[in-house]
C-alpha cells in the first residue's frame, strides 16, 4: 500500500511517501511545497494545491492522513493555516483516496513513543524507521512521521476488523 502523509502549512507544506506492507515499512520519496509569503492568500492557495496534485499524480497514493492543526491563539493564522489544511484535505479526496487525520500528539506517540517530542526526536526516528531517508526539512520529517502513524493504526485497523470478522 502506497501512502501519502501530509504536514500542513501557508508557509511550507510537507509531504511524504511510504510503502507500507504489514509491519515493514519503505520510504518512496519526499518533500515541501512552499509558498511565497509576498503573493495574496489565494495565489499562495493555488500553489499549495498545484504542488499536492503534481504529488498525488506522480506517487498515485492508496491512501492520504493529514496532520491536524494545533490551534493558534493568533486567529487570523490559525484561519490562513486550516486554508491550507483544508487544500491538503481536498487534492487526495477529489482524487478518490481515503483520507484519515491525525492529532499531533497521537503522530508524536506513534513515531517517538512521546506526544510531546522535538522536531529533532521526530527526524532522528523517521531515519530511523525507513533506513536510508534523508527528510527534505523538518516538514517533510513531520508528513513522513504522520505516513508512518498511519501504517500502524490502519494495520491494526484492519486486523481488528478480521478478526472480528
Amino acid at each position: 500500500m502506497i501512502l501519502l502523509g501530509l504536514d500542513p502549512g501557508l508557509q511550507r507544506t510537507g509531504w511524504g511517501v511510504i510503502a507500507s506492507d504489514g509491519v515493514r515499512l519503505g520510504h518512496l520519496a519526499n518533500g515541501v511545497v512552499a509558498t511565497n509569503p509576498k503573493q495574496a492568500l489565494a495565489e499562495r492557495l493555488v500553489t499549495l494545491y498545484d504542488g499536492l496534485v503534481e504529488v498525488v499524480s506522480r506517487f498515485e497514493p492508496d491512501e492520504a492522513c493529514v496532520e491536524e492543526t494545533f490551534v493558534n491563539r493568533n486567529f487570523a493564522s490559525a484561519l490562513k493555516l486550516g486554508q491550507a489544511r483544508g487544500i491538503a484535505l481536498l487534492v487526495p479526496a477529489h482524487r478518490g483516496l481515503p483520507v484519515a487525520e491525525y492529532a499531533p500528539n497521537l503522530v508524536k506517540k506513534s513515531v517517538v513513543g512521546a506526544g510531546h517530542a522535538d522536531k529533532s526526536q521526530i527526524d532522528a526516528m523517521v531515519r530511523m524507521l525507513l533506513p536510508g531517508c534523508n527528510p527534505a526539512g523538518p516538514d517533510a520529517a513531520d508528513a513522513l512521521a504522520v505516513a508512518i502513524c498511519h501504517a500502524h493504526h490502519a494495520w491494526t485497523g484492519r486486523r481488528i476488523a478480521a478478526a472480528a470478522r
